[in-house]
């Protein structure tokens, strides 16, 4: 059985990029693979083994990842609960709901905009990419465990 994991050789291969080839990959921040033209730059970063209907996932943590820095605590909805405080509940709560209601035509803008939001905190809270990653590959699953346990996570007292 191999170790091999497209997953974490794409993270490290992110890792390693210069600023400006991180600020290449932001220009398409909230853009679609097929409409992007960071394209070319975002293949050569993609490793073997990853089936073509999954191109877009990676391609929205690419774009995604040079907005904010890596942890390797918790998942999204834990990042985001460590986000909200007294002033911002109530906005970050509509569009937590709003994250957790969008298909995978409205999550790139979505995210997006959440990950923004955690970048322009004061606390610069972090993303663990490495679990982003993996939740977005199931976001579409039918019984929706990936929004369950964000919302689990972002929620719950």
């Amino acid at each position: 059985m191999s170790d091999y994991h497209p997953q974490t050789v794409f993270l490290e291969r992110l890792s390693g990029l210069n600023t400006g080839e991180r600020a290449q990959l932001k220009r398409s921040a909230g853009q679609a693979l097929g409409e992007a033209r960071e394209a070319s730059f975002f293949y050569r970063l993609l490793p073997n083994g990853v089936p073509e209907y999954k191109e877009g996932i990676y391609f929205l943590v690419a774009t995604l990842y040079p907005m904010a820095e890596n942890t390797n605590e918790g998942d999204f909805g834990v990042s985001l609960r460590r986000a909200r405080d007294e002033k911002n509940h109530k906005g970050l709560d509509r569009r937590v709901q709003a994250l957790l209601d969008a298909d995978e035509s409205q999550l790139p803008f979505r995210l997006r905009q959440a990950v923004h939001f955690l970048h322009s905190r004061p606390e610069r809270v972090k993303v663990n990419w490495q679990k982003l990653l993996e939740d977005l590959l199931w976001w579409d699953a039918s019984n929706r465990p990936v929004q369950r346990r964000w919302a689990r996570n972002y929620f719950a007292d």
